[in-house]
């Protein structure tokens, strides 16, 4: 399975200078291989090659390696775009955001991730330094530095190309990394069922919950802060905004990988396997007040389900997907299914047999159940290939 590992660098001043105007300079050749393409309407690499090739390489001065990757990560760029307005992620046809985002070409920020071949970077692990291409020349003794673990990844499992990117003024290099897998484990004892939710970010079948209360305090903090700095609108204000962007989102993404590790490693432990609900669409078939929007929007269950599945791919835990419909109203003793068994928010009382359970609990319960059902019926795991920084 394919990992991501970033390493941070360490440029002097003069070194730094260099990598900024690569990139700045591969940044500038893509978005006009971009415009070329759109005009030309010729989004495929042999196409475009043949109309932008030569201009960048004179124009720019980008050696020849640089000046495929600009050319490649212009025409991945359309692809995605393509599939984008397919899936709808840019409303239907003929609305103004769709028409606005199709009728005129891709740009790329100037500090935009630039890919390099082994042509280009080569890697000195025990040096702890890289050999870099740049437009000044072939850049030697980069230092690079990462946690112990990381490094020790990156060293043996490097493969393919690694991406060169600029992050509020530090420099990273993304590699990507084949790691074997573990055997599969193709006979679970059971399966452990996650319910995902807003108030309880996880809860498991086995009684374990993690609680969304802290997450959300620290998010309204959060939002009360923004909305403050935007209104005050100095250069100070700004500069804190600044320093205080994505905290949100690495917070989150902290949390999300120490409950994926712990509720893999309890599956992985008891030889059981994995059962998640789909939820994808989600966003578009709930129907909530305009107050409870925004905590939809902003909540993670995504990251956290795509953490699970590629931790449990990594040990060999089978992963199922169920369908979600009803797991909050089905009672999972007696399976009978009601709007009245669940009075409120945290409590689950089934009308039939009595049956009371914490509502999240007794959630995954059936989604549990339902994941061992559709493994048993022959559904194979659907634990999805994933490239996530480690």
């Amino acid at each position: 399975m394919k990992l991501v590992v970033r390493v941070k660098l360490l440029p002097t001043p003069v070194q730094a200078a260099a990598l900024e105007a690569t990139l700045r300079a591969c940044n500038e050749a893509a978005t006009w291989a971009a415009q070329i393409a759109f005009e030309e309407n010729a989004c495929r690499p042999l196409e475009l090659r043949k109309h932008t090739y030569a201009g960048i390489r004179v124009r720019w001065g980008l050696g020849a390696q640089a000046a495929q990757h600009a050319i490649k990560k212009t025409c991945d760029a359309y692809t995605t775009l393509k599939a984008n307005l397919r899936a709808g992620r840019y409303g239907k046809p003929g609305s103004k955001r769709h028409t606005r985002v199709a009728g005129k070409p891709v740009t790329f920020r100037p500090q935009a991730a630039q890919p390099y071949d082994d042509r280009m970077l080569s890697w000195q692990h025990e040096q702890h330094t890289v050999s870099i291409w740049t437009t000044a020349g072939r850049m030697k003794n980069l230092v690079f530095t990462g946690q112990a673990g990381q490094l020790t990844v990156l060293a043996r499992h490097r493969q393919g190309e690694s991406d060169l990117v600029c992050q509020d003024g530090t420099w990273y290099l993304i590699a990507t990394c084949e790691i074997p897998e573990a055997a599969p484990n193709v006979h679970p004892a059971a399966f452990l069922g996650v319910d995902l939710g807003i108030v309880n970010i996880a809860a498991t079948s086995d009684g374990e919950k993690h609680s969304a209360r802290r997450v959300n305090r620290k998010r309204e903090q959060d939002r009360k802060l923004r909305r403050a700095l935007q209104q005050k609108n100095t250069k100070s204000a700004k500069r804190r905004a600044k320093k205080y962007a994505g905290r949100e989102a690495r917070r989150n993404k902290d949390i999300n990988h120490k409950i994926s590790k712990r509720i893999v490693a309890e599956a992985e432990r008891t030889g059981r396997g994995i059962a998640l609900e789909d939820l994808s669409g989600i966003r578009e078939r709930a129907r909530l007040r305009k107050p409870q929007r925004t905590t939809l929007h902003v909540w993670p269950f995504a990251q956290l389900a795509a953490f699970i599945a590629y931790k449990a791919k990594k040990a060999g835990v089978p992963v199922v997907y169920v369908d979600p419909a009803y797991t909050s109203q089905e009672c999972s003793r007696c399976h009978h299914i009601a709007r009245g068994n669940r009075p409120s928010q945290a409590v689950f009382t089934c009308r039939v047999c009595g049956f009371v359970e914490h509502a999240d609990r007794n959630s995954s319960h059936n989604i549990a159940h339902r994941g061992w059902m559709a493994w048993v019926c022959g559904v194979q795991s659907t634990a999805p290939e994933l490239t996530l920084t480690a």
